[in-house]
């Protein structure tokens, strides 16, 4: 059941919807929401979730962080903006193109994973990828594009971190974000990758191959923050809502994300 203040926010959208006229949103009339690639397979079920109890829909834009950012300051119409890093917000926000500093919904993890059959062990220390290396048995090794996509980055620093980045780099495949980072890393192309623990975890992904958590120390927080853009309207209000709510958190929750605290 959701909150008093959701059921709010959610008779406010839909009294906002009926000023004009009733007939259900047409397809080109729901909010678009520019997600980091790690929620995929979360925030579609939120999003499933969220038309079940409301009756009101959202799209989905999934992709890398940098460059939802690019597209939101050229104009892109995103509504909403959840971000896997919370620095992107806050640059938005400095330069005026968001409503508020947004809320932060989750803190991400990273993982090393590799396919079925992989010679490459994971382990958390990344200590058989130091050994493959050193042994010149390593062909192809998947990140995502640490240039524009906080997963990315965050793998480049544990590398760093590993004492692996100067002798891995030749052998990298790097994903457009995240998930396609994880698309190559378990392709059998590749001897693995590190991706997003949130994808790891997903049912459609896990059955694939086996993973590690890289220790949360090695890299910067992924400390993930959300938020509304100027031209958000009262669904797109009320999906942000929603997104805080029992039901989106427990969701989050069981793809891995360490919770704000309420």
């Amino acid at each position: 059941m959701p909150s008093a203040y959701v059921r709010q926010v959610l008779l406010a959208a839909i009294s906002s919807i009926m000023v004009g006229a009733w007939p259900a949103l047409a397809q080109d009339e729901a909010p678009v929401v520019a997600a980091a690639s790690d929620l995929q397979f979360a925030v579609e079920e939120i999003a499933t979730a969220f038309e079940a109890d409301t009756g009101m829909r959202v799209r989905l834009s999934m992709g890398s962080t940098g460059n939802f950012s690019r597209q939101i300051r050229e104009g892109a119409p995103f509504e909403i903006f959840m971000a896997a890093d919370e620095q992107f917000v806050a640059d938005l926000h400095a330069d005026g193109f968001t409503r508020n500093e947004g809320d932060l919904y989750g803190i991400g993890r990273v993982v090393i994973m590799v396919p079925h059959g992989s010679t490459l062990t994971p382990d958390s220390d990344m200590d058989h990828l130091a050994d493959m290396l050193g042994e010149g048995g390593l062909t192809r090794f998947a990140i995502a594009n640490p240039e524009h996509a906080p997963y990315g980055m965050r793998a480049r620093e544990a590398l760093i971190t590993r004492g692996l980045w100067d002798d891995v780099q030749p052998f990298l495949v790097l994903g457009e974000n995240v998930s396609q980072a994880a698309q190559f890393a378990l392709s059998g192309n590749a001897e693995g990758g590190i991706i997003a623990y949130s994808l790891a975890l997903a049912p459609q992904v896990a059955p694939q191959g086996s993973y590690a958590m890289i220790p949360e120390d090695w890299h910067e927080p992924l400390r993930q923050r959300m938020v509304l853009l100027h031209n958000a309207g009262p669904v797109a209000e009320a999906f942000y809502a929603y997104l805080m709510e029992p039901t989106a958190r427990g969701i989050m929750e069981r793809y891995g994300f360490v919770l704000p605290q309420e």
